[in-house]
């Protein structure tokens, strides 16, 4: 505790001037008696020593430190459990003070600073910024970093998913080259299973390293100090770039986060050299660096997958429709950051784009379409399952409509309808109007779309019954072009033969006209 000069005076002018002792000056300053020893030595008074008082943990003291003689590590919880259940009436707060005093001290170790030749190393490691909310899913935002250990350039990417392989790729790429050790923590996505010097790498890490020649070697358990460089990078990276920063999207904040790499992070000192930047140390340690190969290595996720009784399979949170005639089979799943491929052996059986929301359905037309067909009782169900797809409103709708005694049937069918007629954003539109005048029939929703309709000046739409067996086919448009270049290609002769005979056509016509007015007057006279 630090006091101020006048307190200091106090205590020096009552001790040795008033007479009093060490107890009383503390009290009265209100201050604790250790240090008004603390300034009393200073001033040449020979500290007085106290013996300690008796306190309740002194019969257990034996216990605690030869059980701490045995077991450095173990906690004051713990040992407090173990003090109780030998009769120790204390609570935990005083007894966790004394552990502290009690617990054997290790001895601080010293470390020798590593050095490293130009495109020998890299460090690899995760940090960990946050989380990131996309659409009603929660995913953690993690950032990929890489250090070469000599000019310390820094590799940055950020993710809102772990993804060791994309972040490897970028890294080569972006540094036109290699070094031909990698460094790593002990995570999973490098080390499977480690027992000493025993170590299963993980197999995809073990693929990249053989396809770009590289070592991945991991440091020992516990010893983050042999990859300093990265981990002082992320704390550099948290401090100088992300910390105040503004960003609306993930490709937004990796912009940024690439401009600042070659950037601020570039223009720094090397800690190697301190006459060169980052920027100029990079550009010596490049040529060291192990050239890159032909090809990228792929590194699109796979996993395999089977769908149940439904035509959708689940990948990252989400459903994804198959043809129906793939339902309770393995399939695998080959997925980007923009596709999802899935694929029946080698035969790719379906595309979609991914989706890193939660809980969504992402479909074909097609695929459910065709199920459909096959399956009739399931047209209402259909008919709902793609009202609720145009449009988030429609299931309020419907159980209100149903609760005032309107047939489900008639509403699904009649909105499905409009749903043709008027196309999805009118039907939401209508939709949502009609729920906020708790007018929840489909003829309210008629007339809102009615409405909006003459608002707009647009034709009325044009009422065609289309069966449900051909509703999911899809029609070519003719290009009736071809036609027009059939009667170009007519030579001028014909057109004249065609004219020259208009006189004889219109005979014939007349014959033709007169001989059915004759047959119709005798028919008529039979019918008499």
């Amino acid at each position: 505790m630090s006091i101020d000069k006048e307190t200091e005076t106090k205590i020096i002018r009552y001790h040795f001037v008033e007479q009093w002792r060490v107890g009383t000056i503390a009290t009265q300053l209100g201050i604790h008696h250790s240090v008004v020893d603390r300034v009393l030595s200073q001033a040449g008074l020979p500290k007085v020593e106290r013996s300690p008082r008796a306190s309740i943990i002194d019969p257990y003291l034996p216990f605690i430190v030869a059980t701490l003689k045995q077991f450095p590590t173990l906690t004051a919880a713990r040992l407090y459990e173990m003090a109780k259940q030998r009769g120790y009436p204390g609570g935990p707060s005083q007894f966790r003070q004394r552990i502290s005093q009690l617990r054997p001290r290790r001895q601080p170790e010293a470390y020798l600073r590593l050095k490293t030749l130009p495109g020998e190393q890299g460090q690899v490691d995760w940090g960990h910024f946050g989380h990131l909310q996309i659409g009603r899913a929660k995913r953690p935002l993690m950032a990929f970093v890489m250090v070469l250990s000599w000019s310390r350039q820094i590799f940055l990417r950020y993710a809102q998913m772990e993804n060791f392989l994309r972040g490897h790729v970028a890294a080569f790429e972006a540094w036109q080259g290699l070094p031909k050790v990698l460094l790593y923590d002990n995570l999973k996505s490098a080390v499977l299973e480690r027992r000493g010097d025993a170590i299963r790498f993980h197999p995809t890490l073990l693929a990249l390293s053989a396809h770009y020649r590289f070592e991945p070697r991991p440091v020992a358990v516990a010893r983050g100090n042999e990859k300093g460089r990265v981990e002082r990078a992320i704390r550099y990276i948290r401090d100088n770039f992300f910390a105040g920063r503004q960003w609306r999207t993930l490709e937004e904040l990796n912009a940024q986060a690439e401009a600042w790499c070659q950037g601020v992070s570039a223009e720094r000192r090397c800690p190697e050299n301190n006459a060169l930047t980052v920027e100029e140390a990079f550009l010596q340690e490049q040529p060291q660096l192990l050239a890159l190969p032909d090809n990228p290595f792929d590194t699109a996720e796979q996993k395999v997958v089977s769908a149940r009784k439904t035509p959708y399979i689940r990948f990252d949170r989400n459903d994804y429709s198959i043809p129906h005639q793939q339902v309770q089979k393995p399939l695998t799943v080959q997925a980007s950051l923009s596709t999802v491929c899935i694929l029946d052996g080698d035969e790719r059986i379906a595309e979609h784009p991914r989706s890193f929301d939660q809980g969504r359905q992402i479909e074909l037309e097609d695929h459910i379409n065709a199920l459909w067909l096959e399956k009739t009782n399931a047209r209402l169900h259909r008919g709902q399952d793609r009202l609720s797809q145009a449009s988030a409103s429609i299931p309020d709708f419907l159980q209100q409509s149903v609760d005032r005694g309107h047939v489900l049937k008639t509403t699904v069918r009649l909105l499905n309808e409009f749903l043709d007629h008027y196309g999805r954003e009118e039907l939401h539109a209508a939709v949502t109007e009609a729920l906020e005048q708790q007018s929840p029939y489909p003829q309210a929703v008629q007339q809102i779309l009615e409405r909006r309709r003459e608002e707009k000046q647009q034709p009325p739409p044009v009422a065609v019954a289309v069966p449900d067996k051909v509703r999911a086919i899809n029609v070519k448009t003719a290009d009736i072009a071809a036609y027009d270049n059939l009667y170009a290609s007519t030579d001028s002769e014909e057109v004249e033969r065609d004219t020259g005979d208009e006189s004889d056509l219109e005979e014939e016509t007349n014959a033709a006209e007169e001989t059915n007015l004759e047959n119709e007057s005798g028919r008529g006279e039979d019918n008499d």
